[in-house]
């Protein structure tokens, strides 16, 4: 096997691109997409305004016995909030025999009634599944030194 060389002089130096010179420039193929508006979210659906504030409330409950919120802490399992203005709370304590057991639904109760546009709150607690740490958010392990 060889390689076949040639001996040159000199080589054509190659036109310089002019922008007279260039095509048209064809429409971006995202032009459309990044112009589309996102769709107003319902204010009652998760990540809507109204879900939102529910879960805004939730956060400033804290368990009086650790420092975290309820929320960081995994002892809310579900929010659900419909656009009539009634929310649905399933949450859960630390143990069945916590010591805030029968005052606890009843301070998620009044601070989620208290975000303006909820008429009603239903607050279901429930044993199954059980909490356990690994529920926590990584926040809340941070806070307590866990991570």
């Amino acid at each position: 096997m060889s390689i076949e060389t040639e001996q040159v002089d000199s080589v054509a130096v190659p036109p310089r691109a002019r922008v007279e010179d260039a095509e048209p420039r064809q429409r971006d193929y995202l032009s459309g997409f990044l112009a589309k508006q996102p769709e107003a979210d319902a204010p009652h659906e998760a990540g809507g305004a109204l879900h939102t504030a529910v879960v805004d409330a939730l956060k400033e409950i804290y368990d009086p016995e650790i420092p975290v919120n309820i929320y960081e802490l995994g002892l809310i399992y579900n929010v659900e909030v419909t656009d009539a203005g009634a929310a649905a709370v399933t949450m859960t304590l630390t143990t069945p025999h916590c010591p805030v057991a029968e005052s606890m639904p009843g301070e998620v109760e009044m601070r989620v009634c208290a975000v303006p546009g909820i008429a009603y709150c239903d607050v279901n607690l429930v044993w199954d599944p059980p909490w356990d740490p690994s529920k926590m958010s990584d926040e809340a392990r941070l806070e307590l030194g866990m991570l």
